[in-house]
């Protein structure tokens, strides 16, 4: 299994614009991510913006399912978030992803976000594994 981080938003689209991802793979069924919180990342109130958390859990978790599933195409059906604490701008996010179940069609996931030793959200999802890759 891979120990070095590797940024996995390399084409272009929502994720590479704000700022990318970096992944690892911990084991066959644990995965880790990481991201730094930028200005445009903020909501007024100043902290973290709740639909970027959301952004980085589906995108740190969907490639867990991905890569959980032998890279199969995935899409999310459904990501169960609680915002339980908050970040702030330079704030390094770190996600960990531990794979529940998998059967031939379904990757069942939990997923939890922390800044600074602490969890500020955490989200249950199930993502479907698709035989072809989506058209465009």
């Amino acid at each position: 299994m891979s120990t070095e981080f590797e940024q996995i938003s390399i084409n272009p689209g929502f994720m590479k614009h704000n700022g990318g991802v970096l992944f690892r793979n911990i084991s066959e069924n644990e995965y880790e991510f990481k991201s730094i919180i930028n200005k445009n990342h903020l909501n007024a109130a100043g902290i973290t913006h709740g639909g970027y958390l959301s952004a980085l859990i589906d995108a740190g978790a969907g490639t867990a399912a991905h890569r959980s599933v032998h890279n199969a195409p995935c899409v999310t059906i459904s990501l169960d978030i609680q915002f339980i604490g908050s970040s702030k701008i330079n704030d390094e996010i770190n996600g960990k992803v531990k794979i529940l179940k998998k059967t031939k069609t379904l990757v069942f996931l939990f997923c939890e976000l922390s800044c600074n030793d602490k969890i500020i959200t955490s989200a249950s999802g199930i993502w479907k594994v698709l035989k072809t890759k989506p058209s465009n």
